[in-house]
């Protein structure tokens, strides 16, 4: 009981003893005093730059910098303080931007000097003249750069099809037989029935009119049989019509229908006419 009790004491002040951690299942209370971190473990890169021109350039663009009036005091003190960075890291690296910044420098010192005229009498070129046409250039080729990338690069974006035609290689097309062809052309009069149009149109028919032909039909005949005075190449409208037309004479008396006897024919004539 008196080692439990020890063992206890010798614990680390954790709330309700919880560990942190466990290593290999042991559970680990403190931070080990032999952890061992390199020292580019943790290095973070915020930025990064193909050369002194892009530093420069990012440098004016971020802060908005008219390029044609480079402020020159506060780019280069930016500027170098990047280039002290990296050369706590990367001295050979350094050295390419070490040398733009003694060309800023360079500048900034011409600046400074009072102007002088050429033997022409001309205004000196500006110092920045140089430095400001390098810059124009550099970001344009960079722009046409990244407008390059943007566009579909072959392996890339997309892959070229290959397609290998063997001429040699004969493409062999299945025989048709008679019972094939007679077939399908079965099939498709049988499809064709399927969407075959039923048209409705409406013939316009005069009784009055069949009754005057009716008229003329048994004017100057003694009769007519009953059946030769349908024409029944015109279709059934025009046989209904000339039926009511009979009817309508009959019903006025204009003509009478008769028959000898019982299933005999049926004969047709003008009443007015002597028997």
């Amino acid at each position: 009981m008196s080692e439990q009790v020890l063992d206890e004491q010798h614990l680390p002040a954790v709330v309700d003893r919880v560990a942190m951690a466990r290593l290999y299942g042991e559970p680990l209370f403190s931070m080990p005093t032999d952890l061992y971190i390199p020292p580019d473990a943790l290095e973070v890169f915020l930025e990064t730059f193909e050369g002194p021109l892009d530093l420069l350039l990012y440098l004016i663009r971020k802060q908005n910098f008219n390029i044609l009036d480079i402020p020159l005091a506060d780019v280069t003190r930016q500027y170098l303080t990047y280039v002290d960075q990296i050369r706590k890291h990367n001295l050979e690296l350094a050295s390419e931007y070490l040398l733009m910044a003694a060309m800023l420098i360079e500048i900034k010192s011409r600046m400074l000097l009072p102007p002088k005229k050429s033997d022409h009498g001309d205004e000196v070129e500006d110092p920045r003249a140089e430095l400001v046409r390098r810059l124009i250039e550099y970001e344009q080729m960079k722009l046409a750069a990244a407008k390059l990338n943007n566009m579909p690069l072959l392996g890339r974006d997309f892959l070229r099809v290959q397609v290998h035609n063997d001429p040699s290689v004969r493409v062999r097309h299945p025989d048709v037989s008679v019972v094939d062809l007679r077939e399908a052309w079965a099939d498709i009069l049988k499809r064709a029935k399927l969407h075959t149009h039923h048209t409705i149109t409406r013939e316009e028919l005069s009784v009055r009119e069949h009754m005057g032909i009716v008229l003329r039909t048994l004017q100057g005949k003694r009769f007519v049989e009953f059946e030769h005075l349908f024409d029944t190449t015109r279709g059934t409208p025009v046989l209904v019509v000339t039926f009511i037309a009979m009817l309508e004479l009959a019903k006025e008396r204009l003509l009478e229908i008769t028959q000898a006897e019982a299933f005999a024919p049926i004969y047709v004539r003008l009443s007015y006419l002597p028997a």
